[in-house]
């Protein structure tokens, strides 16, 4: 089971739109929402689900909005919040921002997409491409020809729309990578994780099949070949476009791609990651005078391989002031609001050291509170890299016209949540 009812409440609880799918659940009953949020929150307890007698609230907070679905049965918690933060993917796709605003100013549209997006409490249409086909911001005249229904609707393949051409066929593939580090004051890894998502820009003309191989470990153990770097993969996402049984039976990612940009597939792979861009620091406080602070930057990858736009965020006391720079490449940046130094690197090769040190002057009276010791984090990207060595095999493209297509794949590796602990 799904939701009964979904609303949009601004800051105060109010209800900007709501829309009712069941009819199971008194509508009045999102009155008891914002007094059990403000409850919870006086209690340091809050929870992703409330509940007042049978009615439970499910809920997610986007910018100054609570979207909410109402229920009285079991439901599938799960499948409610991917379809509230699907609700907000669509209603940005239209308005670019999701605010009180946006809702008030597209009261007309945001209706319309509610009962296209569920029906009976169920996600039905939840495509913003194919939704934008019929659903549209301009006051349109009714016309009969604008009344057929179209057909990506009724379709096997929902994503995507027939009748596709382009003059020249390609497909680009991104394999982007996020790298999740922690690392203690002791320079050891306490935590490490790799976060991947695999795009497509699809302009491909008709209803083409596409087959995409990777050096997947279950896929070359299942067909007994083992020759090569592989990985293993953990939670694995794919769009609805793929054939999850053919993926099941023989780890085959078989599909009809949606035209323009999606992202076919997400994974995680845990694995002990080494730091690609290593930070060593010593803070220095002498009290009532001065900070010191030494930042030393070495990259850890291949020296045939880039890190660009690199920003190393270290963090200084918050009354410091007058603050003196010395890097040996790039700039450094005082950011007083944040309490932060930014050192900015646009360019970073592999094996390369780099040194920063900084100097703050403090205050003579020195504050009673005590200061907590925020980590050092790390931007960067570096393209043409993989750090789990995924490898994209092949794409297949097979269209019954017989065309010719290209296909075109990028690797880029960056950072995700990547910290490192100090001692001062």
């Amino acid at each position: 089971m799904s939701a009964s009812a979904v609303f949009v409440l601004d800051l105060k609880g109010k209800v900007l739109i709501c829309r009712n799918y069941k009819g199971d659940v008194d509508m009045s009953e999102i009155d008891h929402f914002f007094t059990l949020l403000m409850q919870q929150e006086e209690e340091g307890l809050l929870c992703p689900v409330m509940s007042h007698g049978s009615v439970h609230f499910l809920w997610i907070k986007h910018s100054n909005l609570y979207l909410v679905a109402t229920t009285n049965k079991n439901s599938n918690a799960s499948l409610v919040y991917s379809f509230l933060y699907k609700l907000v993917e669509v209603f940005t796709e239209y308005f670019k921002e999701l605010e009180e605003e946006s809702i008030q100013d597209n009261f007309v549209v945001v209706y319309e997409l509610l009962d296209e997006l569920m029906d009976f409490g169920f996600p039905q249409t939840t495509d913003s491409k194919i939704l934008q086909e019929y659903i549209t911001q301009k006051g349109n005249k009714l016309e009969v020809a604008k009344t057929k229904v179209p057909t990506t609707v009724t379709n096997a393949v929902s994503w995507r729309s027939e009748g596709i051409r382009y003059k020249k066929n390609e497909v680009f593939i991104d394999v982007i990578e996020s790298i999740n580090v922690l690392v203690n004051a002791n320079g050891s890894v306490m935590s490490s994780d790799i976060v991947g998502s695999i795009k497509l820009k699809t302009m491909l003309s008709g209803m083409p099949e596409l087959r995409l191989g990777l050096n997947d470990r279950a896929l070359f153990a299942l067909t007994g070949r083992d020759k090569g770097k592989t990985v293993s993969m953990e939670d694995v996402k794919f769009h609805q476009c793929v054939r999850l049984s053919r993926f099941e039976s023989d780890r085959t990612i078989s599909f009809i791609p949606p035209d323009g940009e999606s992202e076919l597939m997400s994974y995680r792979i845990n694995t002990h990651v080494k730091p690609l861009i290593w930070i060593e620091s010593v803070i220095e406080k002498f009290s009532h005078s001065r900070v010191e602070i030494m930042v030393k930057a070495k990259g850890q990858f291949k020296k045939q391989s880039v890190a660009n736009n690199v920003e190393i965020h270290v963090p200084v006391p918050s009354d410091a002031d007058s603050p003196k720079f010395k890097t040996s490449t790039g700039h450094a940046k005082y950011v007083p609001e944040k309490n932060l130094v930014v050192w900015s690197i646009k360019s970073f090769p592999g094996g390369k050291e780099f040194l920063i040190r900084a100097h703050f002057g403090l205050p003579s009276v020195e504050r009673d509170e005590m200061e907590g010791k925020p980590p050092i984090t790390v931007k960067f990207e570096i393209p043409y890299f993989t750090v789990s060595g995924i490898q994209v095999r092949y794409m297949k493209i097979i269209e019954k016209s017989g065309y010719q297509a290209l296909p075109w794949v990028r690797y880029i590796t960056q950072s995700g949540d990547y910290q490192l602990r100090t001692n001062s």
